[in-house]
């Protein structure tokens, strides 16, 4: 039965309450462990389209007639158009249309960023619209940037949080560490870079575009050119990559939306490389100001911190004092957050935004605090480990479980240290990890069985490469107790399957996975009532199980394609919705990583040897791609905690690392052994699934696991992001400088 709920809905941290009406979800959830299908490793469903070079991406393409697209893009950081003109370029070979300023949303006469998009040429090639580019005469009126985000006077509403009373709080831990930690601007770098195609069938804008949320770009676009929404039709079958900036639109959208308008041909507009370490957007770099305070036992008394997140022209203020305010029990909490405007490219969400930044700061200081008061920095947190979060409990967390998983590898301390030979000094740290993940409504599905008795799931999401195709069919075949090769999955077209939610906020299993589940038990429910009839078979228990229709007795076993073979053209169409979450509670993933590091004392070089992952995130759909998620985590996590960075010119303001070249990120021999290990309990409150999201949690306590494990080796403190060998060899003069001081005071006293 439907009914109309008020529900809060949460990406990202982000959090609004909103009406939806939702369908009673009449099931129960399996038990905890793996299932027939459910829980084991299965291969893609669309590995061999992916090998074979099938797939199709954005990037692959092509319609008649299709036009291409260079974008005019500021060369200055702050400026603004004084004059344009257009006249030679309109003339150059191949141009079929030319827009400017105002006449697509994103092309404005003020750039605030280096590669703002200013202006546009659709051609017959993508050379010609280049060429047809530096024919372009522009005249700038260049003025100062603002680049400092201390100093910036652009300034969001600042976030605030407290409970208790900080100064109170301090006054009385026996032991206080007080820190700044500044972390770096990192770039997103998809394989595939942003990019759509739009072209006009009658009075319907269909966009092929590489995106994270088909739904939302549907709306965004719609509203933009004032259409109905239902003239909007998105397609993405599949994506080269996204983490977290390819959630909207993106000024290329509407730029070969008009084009396309004007010249009645498909139109392409896609980045560069250079374009996507310009303007695609990055992970907002910080400054963190924090205490803490504990007793003498290891009780927190108080946590406080002030952030400056650089959120750049026109980006958004992440939570990063997030973890502080959850992750740990303490009475006395105090955060600011301060989002600085600057004349930087904007700031776009990045793989568990603010909570990499927050985890590696708080992390790092409850170390410091950890061997300010001798104490083990894994009783520590376990010490003050939490039950709920701004007085709302958790709807389930493993963390403890996560600790003792984490033992094992935290026992290794010893063993690893006992390597240091000569320069080369090896050390073990941890770190905790907090973040959301528990997805919501609305979200919806159907499962379609024809009388060769294959399923088709159908749904309106997006496989962003995380391998939801594969999730999917398995919970659709568990549920419907079929072998997975006759679940076939369509997804990724707006105008063929009802709503699907976002592929943020590690949303997309937990979101998607309950209404499939939903729309299999009712295809189901529809089969065995059909066999009941078609056998006389009423008064028994039927199932379905591995493709066959039985009875309890076992005196009833028929192939499904010869229950449903009658159907001839009919099919049996199910549907599914995603229910509410629970009301009053927070719904969170939990983590520890445990890093082994060794440090070249000598050069600064820092090598990470082995990462142990432990993450409670509800129940394991499929192991094997959880696994996958745990090691591009991981990876992506190490780039940058050691290696990427975006670098501006710091008098101009310009980027100054455009390739992959001179922006490092991290190769094949970067990469550590991997260790992961998934708690796979389900989350009895949430949904018929009890999973959460695992595609941002592996990401966010890298940076101060390393970071441990290096003042572990090396007691050196290291408080700013990427460790590079310049920053390693600071941190350990300053870590010489201390205990010269620390020999100085002992003989004084002596």
């Amino acid at each position: 039965m439907a009914r109309l709920i008020k529900t809060e809905k949460e990406v990202e941290g982000r959090y609004e309450d909103v009406w939806l009406v939702v369908e009673e979800d009449p099931l129960e959830q399996w038990p905890a462990g793996a299932r027939t299908i459910v829980g084991r490793e299965t291969a893609r469903v669309d590995a061999p389209q992916r090998v074979r070079g099938e797939a199709r991406y954005t990037a692959d393409l092509q319609f008649p007639g299709m036009l291409h697209t260079a974008v005019l893009r500021s060369p200055h950081a702050y400026a603004r158009v004084k004059r344009i003109d257009f006249r030679r370029a309109r003339a150059a070979a191949g141009v079929r249309a030319v827009i400017g300023p105002g006449e697509a949303n994103g092309l404005e006469e003020e750039a605030g960023y280096h590669g703002a998009p200013v202006a546009a040429i659709a051609a017959d090639t993508l050379e010609q619209a280049r060429d047809a580019l530096d024919l372009v005469d522009v005249e700038w009126d260049i003025l100062d940037p603002a680049l400092d985000p201390e100093h910036s006077d652009r300034h969001d509403e600042p976030s605030r949080h407290e409970r208790g009373n900080l100064e109170a709080g301090l006054a009385e831990a026996d032991v206080v560490v007080e820190a700044e930690y500044r972390t770096q601007s990192v770039l997103h770098n998809s394989m595939e870079t942003h990019q759509a195609i739009c072209r006009w069938e009658g009075d319907v804008l269909e966009v092929y575009i590489s995106t994270q949320f088909i739904w939302g770009v549907r709306d965004s676009v719609a509203s933009e050119l004032a259409l109905p929404p239902d003239k909007v039709r998105v397609v993405c079958e599949y994506m080269g990559g996204g983490f977290g900036a390819k959630n909207d639109p993106g000024e290329y959208t509407f730029v070969a939306a008009e084009l396309a308008k004007r010249t009645g041909r498909p139109v392409r507009c896609a980045l560069t490389r250079r374009e996507e370490n310009l303007a695609a957007g990055n992970r907002n770099a910080t400054i963190q100001r924090l205490v803490g305070g504990a007793r003498s036992d290891g009780t927190l008394t108080a946590l406080g911190g002030e952030f400056v997140n650089s959120v750049g022209w026109s980006g958004w203020n992440a939570g990063t004092d997030g973890p502080m305010k959850m992750l740990y029990q303490c009475a006395n909490v105090r955060t600011v957050v301060h989002g600085a405007k600057v004349n930087t490219p904007p700031m776009k969400a990045f793989r568990a935004p603010g909570f990499v930044e927050g985890t590696f700061g708080l992390e790092c200081l409850m170390d410091e605090l950890a061997a300010k008061l001798d104490m083990d920095p894994l009783e520590l947190r376990r010490k003050n480990y939490a039950h709920a979060a701004n007085d709302r409990p958790f709807s389930s967390k493993n963390l403890m479980e996560c600790y003792r998983r984490a033992e094992e590898h935290w026992a290794r301390r010893d063993e690893v240290r006992a390597r240091s030979a000569g320069p080369w000094k090896h050390g073990v740290g941890l770190a905790s990890q907090i973040w959301y993940g528990g997805g919501g409504p609305p979200s919806y599905a159907w499962i379609r069985v024809g009388s060769d008795g294959r399923a088709t799931v159908i749904t309106a999401m997006q496989d962003i490469g995380t391998g939801s195709r594969t999730a999917m069919a398995q919970i659709a075949a568990e549920e419907l107790g079929v072998p997975v090769d006759r679940v076939d999955v369509a997804l990724g077209d707006s105008a063929r399957g009802p709503y699907a939610s976002i592929s943020a906020g590690s949303s997309t299993i937990p979101s998607m996975g309950p209404a499939v589940r939903q729309a299999a038990n009712d295809v189901k429910r529809q089969i065995l009532e059909i066999a009941a009839q078609r056998y006389d078979r009423e008064e028994r228990v039927l199932d379905i199980e591995d493709g066959y229709v039985v009875s309890a007795d076992g005196n009833l076993s028929y192939p499904l394609e010869e229950v449903v073979g009658l159907l001839d053209e009919a099919q049996i169409l199910g549907k599914g919705a995603r229910g509410p979450n629970p009301t009053g509670m927070n719904v969170l993933t939990f983590g520890c990583h445990v890093a082994e590091v060794a440090v070249d004392v000598e050069t600064g070089e820092v090598r990470v040897e082995r990462i142990a992952a432990i993450h409670d995130v509800g129940r394991v759909i499929s192991p094997l791609q959880a696994s996958s998620q745990v090691e591009g985590g991981v990876i992506q996590g190490i780039g940058h905690t050691l290696s990427e960075e975006r670098l501006l010119d710091p008098r101009t303001g310009t980027v100054l690392t455009q390739t992959l070249d001179a922006y490092k990120l991290p190769t094949i021999a970067d990469v550590p052994e991997i260790v992961t290990d998934l708690v796979d309990e389900p989350d009895e409150h949430l949904t018929n699934l009890g999973s959460k999201g695992l595609g941002e949690p592996p990401i966010v306590p890298v940076a101060a696991a390393i970071a441990n494990a290096i003042r572990d080796a090396t007691g050196a403190d290291v408080r700013s992001l990427p460790i590079t060998r310049e920053e390693m060899l600071r941190a350990l003069r300053e870590a010489e400088e201390r205990a010269k001081d620390k020999e100085r005071v002992a003989a004084g006293s002596a």
